[in-house]
């Protein structure tokens, strides 16, 4: 078997028992990723030297038992829109494609305090903006399960690093979805922690109220414990929580007996492929079996979910974007007269059209005559979504539904209808409103075996209830790698 087969905490024991060095594992990473890379372009960056050299530091660090956790020494893939030190960060945009950070993000710097190898920065949609991993500068990630379909997005990249065994785990960010749809386009497991959870320092901005850090990896174990080490209060995010406890892995067990599960009518009806929809109620159904309480309800505001989440992250996109202006850092237009005509100039080169499209569209929004009529009623739609989830969770522990209307669609399809694929995000951008937790765990493969997600939502800082219900489900089947592993 290769190490590349293993998940992140079963190669992390092997690592702390001798049977396999952190270089070992780097290399093991390194390997796949050139034998696989020119096919999936899951990668904007590959750090093959410094991922050696710091395997070699990590192994030395085990050797003196100053590092034990599960996750020392194994190898890494970041989303390329959290800072790395010394390391190009690029928000897969030409306006940042020589852009080198002087500092790194807290929930990587996590990650290496527990002696994580970073190997090097994946593939996304640019600055988060897109479904598909198609908007990138640097061309589209394909799925590894069919490469003539898209991995999904924005974490696309992420996604299908770790589907292909390019890595052992991978951090995402997830604004309306990006870390759970593509989770289910590439039959992984992804983690949207609660707002707050996850320190943003560090974070390339897309939407701020709604951006959050987490894991993506092969099982929910793996899921819980990366989780668990990204986690914590960060006084220099001025949105971060300090929780009492962290403890996620306290979670994993096989156990839902008496757990109450919702599942909203207004997810199965119209626009949910048939056999999306028959692999989540047999995972339903899977949990019932091991006692859960099963009930269907109906989840209002549904419909307005789409047009308040686009309003609203388009709106701080476009302040958050208004910093890329040639003048700092990045790229600059070469050819300008004058201050204006260099902003100007720079940024049409700079920016790809999906980025474009959302800026416009939060500058309408945010002017004079506009603001009150749209943003002001988003804001109190996005309200009044989280008055309904309280509502929900009043009565369940769990809600669980599609984590996507459909399975992967093929390469070009979303970018010609731009409409369809915002409306890909319907099952999704609630959870990100309401500032939710939300898990997707692979439950099935179409008739053209491509992967299926089931997605299960939380209460605020209840991640332990969807853990444990993802982990218990997770039981009930074994983990089906990609043609390409």
């Amino acid at each position: 078997m290769s190490l590349m087969n293993l998940t992140a905490v079963g190669l992390g024991k092997k690592i702390q028992n001798k049977e396999v060095s952190a270089p070992e594992a780097a290399k093991a990473a390194l390997d796949a990723i050139k034998a696989k890379e020119a096919e999936i372009n899951s990668f904007v960056t590959v750090d093959s030297e410094g991922a050696l050299k710091r395997a070699e530091e990590v192994q030395k660090l085990i050797d003196k038992g100053k590092l034990a956790g599960p996750l020392a020494g194994v190898p890494v893939a970041v989303k390329d829109n959290m800072c790395t030190k010394g390391l190009l960060t690029t928000c897969s945009s030409k306006i940042l494609g020589n852009y080198i950070p002087m500092f790194t993000a807290d929930a990587v710097l996590n990650l290496e305090k527990a002696g994580a190898v970073i190997i090097g920065k994946t593939n996304m949609d640019e600055f988060a903006m897109g479904s598909t991993t198609e908007t990138s500068a640097f061309g589209p990630t394909k799925n590894p399960w069919d490469t003539g379909h898209v991995p999904g997005g924005s974490s696309g990249g992420s996604c299908a690093a770790v589907a292909a065994e390019e890595c052992l785990y991978a951090l995402g960010s997830d604004t309306g979805g990006s870390i759970r749809q593509p989770s289910s386009f590439c039959g992984v497991t992804g983690i949207k922690p609660t707002y707050g959870t996850v320190s943003r320092y560090g974070l390339i901005a897309y939407g701020s109220s709604l951006d959050q850090i987490g894991p993506v990896a092969k099982d929910v174990t793996d899921c819980a414990t990366i989780l668990e080490v990204i986690s914590s209060y960060d006084q220099k995010d001025s949105t971060s929580v300090k929780r009492d406890n962290y403890n996620f892995t306290s979670a994993l067990e096989d156990n839902v007996k008496g757990m109450k599960i919702g599942i909203p009518a207004d997810y199965f009806g119209e626009g949910l492929d048939r056999e999306v929809k028959e692999a989540v109620l047999n995972a339903a159904k899977e949990l019932e079996k091991k006692g859960a309480v099963i009930e269907e309800f109906n989840l209002s505001l549904v419909d307005y979910a789409i047009p308040a989440y686009y309003i609203i992250a388009c709106a701080e996109a476009s302040s958050n974007l208004a910093r890329f202006d040639g003048v700092k850092y990045g790229y600059r237009t070469e050819d300008y007269n004058g201050l204006h005509n260099m902003y100007k100039k720079t940024r049409s080169e700079g920016f790809g059209a999906e980025v474009k499209r959302r800026i416009m569209l939060g500058s309408f929004v945010l002017s004079s005559g506009y603001y009150d009529a749209y943003y002001i009623k988003a804001l109190k739609t996005k309200a009044l979504i989280k008055k309904a989830f309280d509502k929900a969770f009043n009565k369940y522990d769990v809600i669980l539904g599609p984590a996507a209307p459909q399975t992967a669609p093929a390469l070009g399809e979303s970018l010609s209808d731009p409409l369809k694929m915002y409306l890909g995000d319907i099952y999704t951008i609630s959870a990100n409103l309401a500032g939710l937790p939300g898990i997707t765990v692979p439950c099935g493969i179409s008739s053209k075996r491509l992967p299926i997600g089931l997605q299960l939502l939380g209460n605020c800082f209840e991640e332990k209830n969807i853990i444990r219900a993802a982990y218990a489900f997770e039981q009930t089947r074994e983990y089906a790698h990609s043609p390409l592993a």
